[in-house]
Formats: structure tokens, sequence, C-alpha cells
């Protein structure tokens, strides 16, 4: 016995066809993002985390072990940038001011306008890929902990 519906949409290269209630969730994801993100940000150029007795969470490696990890001083860079001070930024963390920074705008772009086009987003890395971010991170981890 053979189903005699329609043959089902092919998946689009982003994912499986979308339409309107992707846009509709896209915007709305996107809203909440940016207000949290805001709100974060409101209170980040407030609190300078340069500073001892803020309520800004620590790192748990950092603090288990005295060892930087390679996303140590994300706080510290975010506030830098919120106050233009882009050279501050770059030494509490370079690698993620330069890679970092640029992969998550990229990231975050491409799942808005695709989003906004009607169709799935979703960032898959590969072996290679994600093998590359792990290495990466892990010279970046040993660098900044061995050279001081």
């Amino acid at each position: 016995m053979t189903a005699t519906g329609p043959a089902p949409r092919p998946a689009g290269p982003t994912g499986p066809p979308g339409g309107p209630g992707i846009r509709a969730t896209t915007l709305r994801r996107a809203a909440v993002g940016l207000g949290i993100g805001a709100a974060g940000a409101v209170y980040l150029w407030n609190t300078n985390p340069h500073e001892p007795g803020h309520l800004l969470p620590g790192c748990p490696l950092r603090w288990a072990t005295g060892l930087l990890c390679p996303l140590c001083g994300g706080t510290r860079l975010a506030y830098d940038l919120l106050h233009a001070d882009v050279v501050a930024a770059f030494h509490d963390n370079a690698a993620l001011l330069v890679l970092g920074v640029p992969a998550a705008a990229y990231a975050v772009g491409r799942w808005l306008i695709t989003g906004l086009r009607g169709r799935y987003y979703r960032l898959r890395l590969s072996g290679r890929a994600g093998a590359a971010v792990l290495g990466v991170a892990m010279v970046w981890m040993l660098a900044r902990n061995l050279v001081g």
C-alpha cells in the first residue's frame, strides 16, 4: 500500500524548508537576546571588573587551579570594548578579541539572516574545525599561562 499524500519537500542547504513561523521565531529570539545583552551591557557599563567587589562571576578553573583558561578576561574585554578601549581589551584576552568576537559576530549574523529568510540555520563544525578550535584554545591557554 502506498501513501497518497503530497510528496515531502526536500530540505534546503541550511535545513528543512520553513516560512513565516521561522521568521517570527528568529525575530522573537533575536529580541530576547538583544534585551538580555542590553541589560548585561548596562550592568557591565557601571561595574568595573578590573576592580574587586562586584557581582560578576569568576572563572571556576582559575579559582580551582590558578590557571587562566582560554576565556579568562572575557568580561574585562567586554567592559573595555564598551568603553572603547581596544588596547586594554586586547591585553585582557587577545585571542578572544581577534578570533572569538569575529567568529561570534559571523555566526549570529548568519543565523539572523538565514532565519529572516525563513530557513533554519545551525552552526555545525566538522571534526577538523572542532579540532582546530580546541587546538587554538589549548595553545592560547598554554601560551598565556607559561609566558605570564
